[in-house]
């Protein structure tokens, strides 16, 4: 078994490979998600991270390194940014079906630890569906589970009523990066992100400004995404709501709802729920062949599940944040 990092960046053909994991992994784990995508999975590991550091590892069966059958992969981000120079995010662990239970799995988490420890890193942490193979050899390793949460989804074939907004406050909208106009309101509204749950992560939320917000909003296209934002403004020009749509591959029949954020002295007005649906409507118009939203929801964030709930979003699978201390 060899554990070798990729050249940076990946190559055409390591991206073909990944994707060959990831599909072999996800067809047996989770058979009723759409197949990754070829655009989103290159897009993932030879485009850099806005935040940090990417190490892209690759177990094959023999001595040859990455160019031989790949059994499994890791990827992992070194966080550069204030307050997180601490930690990191293991983005993916996967091991192909027909290789596991031959210590593969093993031999990649030891070789992310390395990297942990070479850069001095006191903590990891990760995203694992609960029930399935990947909880049970998280915790064998000592992980924790410090954020419960799980996957929602809502059909977009019927078209929803957009409900008028409190005097006051209008809608505004772009996609890809944000203009001018509303790069700085929409960095200010993106740091109330910072009373979302967030359990016992050691993660810090990012320290918002403009440029940081259009590093974030330029990584997904250039990354062959495609990104919506939908904002509900004061009259003075604020961003009071917001919430993002993003399409990792233009062909996907799913799109992902990232944030959605009610500033905290604008609540209580039902923004939430009426910039979701203009949301939604927008999306119908611009991307007629996506055929569900999905979003992640802490289990103790009751308000948005409410909110969720009442837009027609289902639970799919529950997941959560994992912990490692090391």
């Amino acid at each position: 078994m060899t554990v070798t990092p990729l050249t940076a960046p990946p190559t055409d053909a390591d991206a073909d490979a990944w994707l060959g994991v990831l599909a072999a992994a996800q067809a047996v784990d989770l058979p009723g998600l759409p197949a990754p995508s070829r655009v989103e999975t290159a897009g993932r590991i030879q485009v850099p991270p806005a935040r940090g550091r990417a190490v892209c590892l690759a177990a094959t069966d023999g001595d040859e390194g990455p160019a031989g059958d790949w059994a499994g992969l890791a990827g992992l981000l070194l966080f550069s940014d204030p307050g997180n120079t601490h930690t990191a995010f293991l983005d993916v662990l996967a091991v192909r079906p027909d290789a596991r239970r031959r210590g593969v799995g093993t031999a990649l988490w030891e070789r992310v630890r390395a990297e942990l420890a070479a850069d001095r890193r006191s903590s990891v942490s990760t995203v694992v569906d609960l029930g399935g193979p990947g909880e049970a050899f998280a915790a064998g390793l000592g992980f924790e589970n410090v954020l419960p949460m799980a996957w929602y989804v809502q059909d977009t074939a019927e078209p929803r009523e957009v409900p008028a907004l409190p005097e006051g406050y209008r809608f505004a909208g772009w996609s890809g990066i944000a203009p001018d106009e509303y790069a700085w309101p929409a960095a200010v509204a993106h740091a109330a992100m910072e009373d979302a749950p967030s359990g016992g992560m050691d993660e810090q939320p990012p320290q918002w400004d403009a440029e940081k917000l259009r590093a974030a909003q330029r990584l997904i296209l250039d990354r062959g995404g495609r990104l919506h934002t939908m904002c509900v403004l004061t009259g003075a020009g604020e961003v009071a709501a917001y919430t993002e749509l993003v399409l990792p591959d233009p062909a996907t029949p799913r799109a992902i709802q990232y944030d959605t954020v009610v500033v905290p002295e604008h609540r209580g007005h039902g923004l939430g729920r009426a910039v979701k649906l203009r949301a939604l409507a927008e999306l119908r118009e611009l991307h007629p062949g996506v055929r569900q939203i999905a979003t992640t929801v802490a289990d103790e964030n009751t308000a948005m599940r409410a909110v969720n709930a009442s837009l027609g979003y289902r639970h799919e699978r529950a997941c959560a944040v994992f912990q490692h201390t090391l």
